[in-house]
């Protein structure tokens, strides 16, 4: 028998070159960790475009619209006057020819007061950096419902392509993003507050039509009031400060809706592609795919009423609904991203993220070659990521937690 370690032998530390597992550090001290390098990535993003930014490129970027209607709120003025927007765009820097105005009806016209306390260009950065970490959250809160896989392919969402074209265009999609996500997460433990989150979908309505259609049968059917009850609490409250700010502020946004035609944008969509190519001048055309929308949803939220999984049917939803949108750009698709990282965190092989890979990559192409986002090459990119995710899906079950992330 072999002579038992002496207890000085047994506590020795292993030799130089051996095999022995490192000890992890404290949990704590790697959540610490992790949030300096966040912290750290956060103020270098600052950095860049405060010393890189021109007038130029802030007055390009959408931004401007809603730096622009703040700055008109915070002086007591017409938020959707188009003369005066013009005029502060102008002063600003912006050298083209065309003003760019908010269409948002006035459900949250508080959220852009603060960016009317600032000038344009700290504005924008502000701006840029919320978004990003509104990116971020989204990204962890959809892994940890995920399941917490060990792997990064949820880093691929810094990558992906609406998300880079909502910080190219300053656009509000990354927003949407962390409302899907928060309401993921919390549609089981608080359905009050997670119907509250979902207050921002108002300022773009015309997106979210079948996703409302599906929620609404499903609290019914699974008597969720309280989800929309806080939706319209939620919503109520953010109007009643609307009009605080701005007490004509439905007047004035229906004069601006009369003297302008949205319906008659040229717009990278399936409804504005088949209106373009059966009768440019028949405005209701464009409503025909929202519609097809609308019903199916209804179709499909009562068929499944009894097995609806939010992590799966509701992200199908969500994809319909934007495809079917009768204006979107690709900022918009940001919400998306909520389906993309549930496919690529749950698939079982890895085809699903080289076509995720291929189609991202090529809308990135598109980004950055293209003079602008408004270009009907894009008119493809939303029903690709719908017949993406009807791929990866076919067939198969998930293996998603809907578990709260908190």
């Amino acid at each position: 028998m072999a002579p038992r370690p002496t207890e000085v032998e047994a506590e020795a530390p292993p030799p130089h070159g051996s095999s022995a597992p490192l000890k992890k550090p404290p949990a704590g001290l790697r959540k610490l960790a992790a949030a300096g390098i966040v912290v750290a990535g956060l103020a270098l993003l600052v950095a860049i475009y405060a010393l890189g930014l021109t007038p130029t490129q802030v007055t390009d970027r959408d931004y401007i619209q809603y730096w622009a209607a703040g700055r008109q709120l915070a002086h007591h003025a017409n938020p959707y006057d188009v003369a005066a927007i013009f005029a502060l765009e102008q002063q600003a820097g912006m050298q083209a020819d065309d003003p760019k105005v908010s269409v948002s009806p006035p459900v949250a016209l508080e959220l852009a007061l603060p960016l009317g306390w600032m000038s344009a260009k700290p504005g924008l950065i502000v701006w840029l950096v919320c978004e990003m970490a509104a990116v971020l959250i989204s990204i962890w809160l959809l892994w940890r419902l995920c399941g917490r896989p060990d792997t990064r392919l949820h880093l691929l969402g810094l990558a992906f392509a609406p998300v880079v074209a909502c910080q190219m265009a300053g656009q509000i999609g990354a927003f949407f993003l962390l409302c899907l996500a928060l309401f993921l997460a919390l549609h089981d433990s608080r359905p009050w507050l997670a119907g509250a989150v979902l207050m921002p979908f108002a300022l773009k309505p015309h997106l979210f039509v079948p996703f409302a259609i599906a929620l609404l049968i499903w609290c019914l059917v699974r008597r969720k009031l309280a989800i929309a009850a806080g939706a319209a609490c939620a919503l109520a409250a953010s109007c009643a400060a609307s009009l605080a700010v701005d007490p004509h502020a439905w007047a004035q946004y229906w004069g601006l809706t009369s003297s302008i035609s949205m319906t008659g944008w040229q717009v990278p969509t399936v409804a504005g592609a088949l209106r373009h190519w059966i009768d440019p001048s028949a405005r209701w055309i464009g409503f025909l795919p929202e519609a097809a929308g609308c019903a199916w949803a209804a179709w499909y939220a009562w068929k499944r009423r009894n097995r609806w999984d939010w992590m799966r049917d509701g992200q199908l939803v969500m994809l319909v609904s934007i495809a079917c949108a009768p204006y979107s750009w690709i900022s918009d698709q940001c919400v998306l991203l909520a389906a993309a990282l549930a496919v690529l965190l749950t698939a079982r092989s890895r085809f699903p993220l080289f076509l995720f890979l291929l189609i991202d990559s090529a809308m990135l192409a598109e980004l950055f070659l293209l003079p602008k986002m408004t270009s009907n090459w894009f008119v493809w990119t939303a029903p690709a990521w719908l017949a993406w995710y009807l791929y990866a899906t076919r067939g198969k079950r998930m293996p998603i937690s809907s578990a709260p992330a908190g």
